[in-house]
């Protein structure tokens, strides 16, 4: 007779697989990102998956290997995110959220490390622009990496005391470096805005609380095409939140719009603004209709 294991075999059947996917979130970075700290914040019940890139994390929800991505779009400091605009239209996912994330910036070393003793500072270019004030303070020379998580597990592998590099609290923690200084960022409202990409759109109820709508449009290549195509939102007094443009061709003719609007599809004014939107653009998009953060209430994170 065979003796029973005293351990359950872990289950992995596909529906074992789907329940994991599931309770996963991906991001872009590796293990002590930004993104990965705002994972962990909204979603503290959910395991966080890092990716090599916003392309990878796009496909870990689109193939079901996770359920949700939390990409950075924008920050007030440093502005839009790179390539998020030209990538999101195209990755078959929908918004169903979004997220203000204060932040903190900390100037990590090896530990024994000193201010003194450093020459060079790496993080990701988003963090570097937002602590121009702290690099030129010391001397330092920036150097670029593709995260901010990524460039602290660098320093910390090469242990070079000269080095640092610019990352989360979370980050120190995890890597085992010393953080020199606290708060280095530039401005004091330094905060990154986040949207959370699943497979299935959401649609809010707008009698619970404010909606957003996110959506993307190319105008006619007439006169005065983007100012009529945005006059309905004037006349049915629909804010604009965002609105952005960039080239979609080698010719540079053609540029697409992506912009943030308040209120849901479904009202009657944001309805009619989109009719008319439609009538003088071509390929109107919506992206994601879902809650408005309690950050555009209350001017900062909760």
């Amino acid at each position: 007779m065979t003796k029973q294991s005293d351990e359950t075999p872990a289950d992995t059947t596909p529906m074992a697989e789907a329940a994991d996917a599931s309770r996963l979130i991906a991001f872009q970075g590796s293990p002590g990102a930004y993104s990965d700290l705002a994972c962990r914040g909204v979603y503290p019940e959910m395991r966080t998956l890092p990716c090599a890139s916003f392309e990878d994390a796009f496909t870990a929800v689109r193939d079901g290997r996770t359920a949700l991505a939390m990409i950075p779009i924008e920050n007030s400091v440093a502005g839009r995110v790179a390539d998020i605009h030209h990538l999101m239209p195209n990755s078959g996912l929908h918004i169903v959220a979004e997220h203000f994330q204060r932040v903190n910036h900390h100037l990590l070393a090896p530990k024994g490390a000193t201010l003194g003793e450093l020459t060079s500072v790496r993080s990701h270019v988003q963090a570097l622009s937002q602590c121009r004030i702290l690099i030129r303070e010391l001397g330092l020379k920036a150097v670029v990496h593709a995260d901010t998580a990524g460039a602290a597990a660098e320093v910390a592998a090469r242990g070079d005391p000269t080095e640092a590099a610019i990352a989360s609290a979370l980050a120190g923690e995890i890597y085992g470096l010393d953080s020199l200084k606290v708060g280095i960022e530039d401005a004091e409202h330094n905060t990154t805005r986040f949207v959370i990409l699943g497979r299935e759109p959401s649609d809010p109820d707008p009698a619970a609380g404010p909606v957003m709508t996110s959506l993307v449009f190319r105008v006619r290549s007439v006169p005065a095409a983007l100012y009529k195509a945005l006059g309905g939102f004037a006349t049915n007094g629909v804010n604009i939140t965002k609105l952005e443009s960039y080239i979609i061709d080698g010719g540079f003719t053609v540029a697409q719009f992506y912009a943030d609007i308040e209120g849901h599809p479904d009202q009657r004014p944001v309805r009619l603004a989109l009719e008319e939107l439609s009538f003088f653009s071509r390929e109107v998009r919506i992206l994601g209709v879902y809650p408005a953060h309690s950050f555009r209430r209350q001017g900062a994170p909760t």
